[in-house]
């Protein structure tokens, strides 16, 4: 097994920053359906220069690495206990490299390992088979997307579809809803592993095990083949858009799986993936640990550019920003201008936000612009470096973000999928906008970041602390303005109706 560790470092780092084949042929297919000029096929377009961004710099393709999940077939007679000691140090070296977020965090205390391991991460999965070598699949599937798996219990009455029985009529209903209940949260283009039957935890195994199968395959059970292509067609006609900003393409993949269940339980189980699709697989020979070959990928064939230019196109409409910020400012901005940040900025997510409740911030927020954010970041010598920087899911923050406003004179908020009302209220009283970033771009944003300034409350764990960025030319847009419009409501509200004419 003298190979093993650098086979399984290969696996993790391909997985983060090159996305596989198949993905890329079904984003490419996004953007091209998507009509020009409008906010999601910007957004599509960001994607695309991402993909090839983390590709030729061998950066993650998004910030959050999620919970590393390996699948594991071996050969009778092979050491279980070799392979999941050679993957966990593998775990460990990536995280160290920068390839993984440190995302494991102690359920108890709060506090971040910094290497990725913990109890019960990564999540290792085993199981024998007749082959003569291992098989080893990696899954790395971020917290926002995990965030909008959802499980249905049949019969159960749905939003704006009623009643869904125990039937594929009922199911159908289920798979709609849940790609409208995501929205942009998590970061459309999305991406449905779904299991219909078992049990509560084994159905969402299965679930999640279907997001392994190709985006191009057909299943072979006729009809689960009928029921993913009316899914991907019906979904597609919701009007949700990448990042939930409005368009014509929701879902890159709908894959369907049923397991015998209870006569007393009807369980439809969604795992949804976001746009930012990780998964790759290797066959190792058993004796060295070697890279027989890959799954997903041929690592022979070129790997094709995504964006058809380099950069991001400007309009010359673009308002720049230029912290600290005024409410004067902030009042003359409205729903879809697009904005251009230059100078100072500061992450703060989960925890800096809690922290704010019952402390003073290290530094002066007065005018200052707030970046939901959970960075990759590496340390040369004295000087910190961003490595990956995409925004995170907002809506954890909606307990707190209208107090944050209000208390400390914050008046930008970045991050994606948009707030609820008690934010947009806070945004109208302060004189704050709430600024959408493209979830997942996480190469794409950290070429904005000309400098890390300094760093506080870094007993948060890397992605909690506070990073103080200087950034040039951040692009967001405005989705949520300081007179009581938001653009995450009006299709929230508009993709509901739409809805109601699928039933």
């Amino acid at each position: 097994m003298e190979f093993l560790f650098n086979s399984l470092l290969e696996l993790i780092t391909q997985t983060s920053t090159n996305l596989p084949p198949d993905v890329r042929k079904a984003m490419g297919l996004a953007l091209r359906e998507e009509k020009p000029g409008t906010q999601s096929h910007q957004a599509l377009s960001i994607m695309a220069t991402n993909i090839d961004m983390a590709h030729e710099d061998t950066g993650p393709i998004c910030q959050d690495t999620g919970m590393p999940t390996f699948i594991v077939h071996t050969p009778v007679g092979v050491s279980q206990l070799q392979i999941a000691t050679a993957i966990r140090a593998a775990v460990a070296e990536a995280t160290k490299r920068g390839k993984l977020r440190p995302n494991s965090v102690d359920s108890l205390t709060g506090a971040n390992s910094g290497n990725n391991l913990g109890v019960e991460t990564p999540v290792i999965h085993f199981e024998q088979h007749e082959s003569d070598e291992i098989e080893v699949k990696l899954m790395l599937k971020g917290g926002g997307c995990e965030n909008k798996n959802i499980q249905y219990s049949l019969p159960c009455e749905l939003d704006h579809l009623g009643k869904a029985g125990r039937d594929l009529a009922g199911v159908r209903k289920c798979l709609l809803h849940a790609v409208w209940q995501a929205q942009g949260q998590g970061c459309a283009p999305g991406a449905l592993g779904v299991c219909i039957g078992s049990d509560r935890a084994h159905g969402y195994a299965l679930a999640k095990g279907q997001l392994f199968r190709t985006l191009d395959d057909t299943n072979p059970i006729p009809e689960l083949a009928a029921l993913e292509a009316d899914i991907m067609a019906e979904a597609n006609k919701l009007g949700i858009g990448a990042m939930g900003l409005g368009g014509g393409v929701a879902l890159i993949g709908c894959k369907v799986t049923a397991a015998n269940r209870l006569p007393a339980s009807f369980y439809v189980s969604v795992a949804y993936d976001c746009w930012a699709f990780r998964r790759l697989g290797v066959k190792l020979d058993a004796q060295s640990g070697a890279i027989n070959s890959w799954l997903y990928r041929d690592p022979e064939r070129a790997v094709e550019r995504m964006a058809k230019e380099t950069g991001f196109p400007l309009t010359g409409r673009e308002i720049i920003l230029t912290p600290p910020l005024t409410s004067e400012m902030m009042r003359s901005l409205k729903v879809g201008d697009v904005v251009l940040i230059r100078g100072d900025m500061f992450t703060g997510r989960d925890a800096l936000h809690a922290y704010l409740m019952n402390n003073q911030p290290p530094v002066d927020l007065n005018g200052q612009i707030i970046y939901h954010c959970g960075p990759v970041m590496l340390k040369e010598g004295e000087e910190w470096f961003v490595k990956a920087a995409g925004p995170t899911t907002s809506s954890r923050e909606e307990p707190y973000q209208a107090e944050v406003l209000k208390r400390y004179g914050v008046k930008a908020v970045i991050g994606k999928g948009g707030m609820g009302k008690k934010t947009l209220a806070g945004l109208q009283e302060s004189g704050a906008v709430y600024l959408h970033g493209v979830g997942g771009a996480a190469q794409f944003y950290a070429r904005t970041v000309k400098k890390v300034k300094a760093v506080h409350l870094m007993e948060f764990g890397i992605p909690e602390a506070m990073w103080h960025l200087q950034v040039e030319d951040f692009m967001a847009i405005v989705t949520m303005d300081a007179h009581g419009n938001s653009l995450h409501a009006e299709i929230e509200k508009a993709t509901g109706d739409v809805l109601e004419t699928l039933k």
